[in-house]
């Protein structure tokens, strides 16, 4: 099957399909409020978001968030403004961070903090990107997998704040107060990535191990796999 000039196999696009119907329902569940912002809402979708690019590759981690946004989209009738559409980057420029294996991705991070001491009032909280150091730092350390979700959930979260930053009046002292309650947000994603990203390298082993079903067109890690590996056999 081709796919805008591409080979792709059916069996992918089954998995990208699911994927995003699983992504659709927790993007229906709200978490948290964004503050300084009047309804918007967190949801749990930002704990599964970014891990169909570490399972599927880079490049379908995104089409599936988008794909998710996108339905998001059509199933609760937002407005077609540009500023709907915007907003479906910081998840999709996560995915593509936790998908990338190299440091190229540190430079979404870096672009944000730029963007964001642009603004008069983000130069005013120029303490306040600080906090996009971490995916810049943790593109070294993608072995392990909860600073490689630290690092995807960072890069949404400098994303997001640019793009709130240009299109919505937030003085600085509000700014200034999301300091802590960031920190405690991001932990808490990175936690949900993590442990997304766990059950669902299980799920998978499993399929494939027990279930016998033949899925080796995904990356299945099973180093982040709770099913025990088979013991060796005693001669």
């Amino acid at each position: 099957m081709k796919l805008f000039g591409f080979e792709i196999e059916k069996r992918t696009i089954i998995f990208l399909l699911i994927f995003s119907v699983v992504g659709l329902f927790l993007y229906q569940i709200k978490f948290s409020e964004i503050l300084g912002v009047q309804s918007q809402n967190f949801t749990l979708f930002q704990f599964i978001g970014p891990i169909g690019a570490g399972i599927a590759g880079s490049a379908f981690g995104v089409v599936s968030v988008l794909i998710v946004e996108s339905m998001n989209f059509l199933v609760n009738g937002k407005a077609p403004e540009l500023l709907t559409f915007v907003r479906f980057l910081p998840m999709m420029l996560a995915a593509l961070y936790f998908g990338q294996k190299g440091k190229s991705s540190a430079v979404i991070a870096a672009i944000c903090m730029v963007a964001f001491w642009a603004s008069p009032v983000g130069l005013q909280v120029w303490y306040y990107p600080l906090y996009w150091l971490i995916p810049i730092g943790a593109s070294f350390f993608k072995g392990n997998i909860f600073v490689r979700s630290l690092g995807a959930t960072f890069t949404a979260h400098a994303v997001g704040s640019v793009i709130f930053l240009y299109a919505f009046a937030i003085p600085a002292p509000v700014w200034a107060s999301l300091i802590p309650i960031v920190a405690i947000e991001r932990l808490t994603f990175a936690g949900g990535i993590t442990a997304s990203y766990y059950a669902m390298n299980t799920i998978l082993d499993a399929l494939s191990s027990k279930a016998r079903i033949d899925l080796g067109f995904l990356n299945i890690d099973k180093k982040y796999s709770l099913i025990a590996a088979p013991a060796p056999k005693q001669e």
